[in-house]
């Protein structure tokens, strides 16, 4: 008979779940460190933040490519997930809407420095851009579709262009501490809703 586990389970199922939570913590702290330091940032900086040691990013993350490619994956799926549940919680699809412009800025910020690193594999990158628009244009449509329904903003804003237009305002945030693209992305949004009647 197999020997259980601490919680009853068989060990290879808690290796497991071990296993998972290492890497989700590994994902999260690298996301957080590439924001600040760049995508060179030291793996013992992000072992640090993570409370692993490096020998488990190295085992789920054999490369450094690895781990970028992982981290831009979960980024795009944590924004992907966000759009529906933001848009049950949120009080107006137009505040669902604003905060999911929120998160999609703080993964723009994170993902400057991405494509950078993944320029010396560029099929790999093409792949992920792919994915990055198959998974976000469809959230972003849902609230925008949500927002024009509540009337909110205006009918006709593209999905493609608001996020393409959101991405262009974020270039040049590292190269200028006085350029905040927050400030224009609320611009933005601001231009997209309809006029108030009193």
């Amino acid at each position: 008979m197999a020997a259980e586990g601490p919680a009853g389970q068989p060990p290879s199922r808690s290796r497991r779940a071990d296993a998972q939570r290492n890497r989700e913590a590994v994902l999260t702290a690298a996301a957080a460190v590439f924001v600040t330091a760049g995508v060179d940032a030291p793996i013992r900086q992000i072992a640090a933040r993570a409370g692993v040691g490096m020998a488990t990013i190295y085992r789920h993350f054999p490369t450094r490519a690895d781990l970028v490619t992982a981290v831009y994956q979960h980024q795009i799926e944590a924004c992907a997930e966000a759009g529906p549940n933001l848009l049950a919680e949120a009080d107006t699809p137009l505040a669902a809407l604003h905060q999911w412009v929120d998160l999609f800025v703080d993964f723009l910020v994170t993902k400057h420095g991405l494509a950078d690193a993944l320029q010396s594999d560029s099929d790999r990158f093409a792949a992920l851009h792919a994915y990055f628009l198959d998974r976000l244009l469809p959230v972003c449509a849902q609230l925008l579709d949500a927002a024009v329904e509540s009337d909110d903003i205006k009918p006709g804003v593209q999905p493609y262009e608001l996020m393409r237009g959101i991405g262009n305002l974020c270039i040049g945030r590292d190269n200028d501490p006085r350029y905040d693209p927050r400030r224009l992305v609320a611009l933005l949004l601001q231009g997209l809703q309809r006029p108030q009647t009193s």
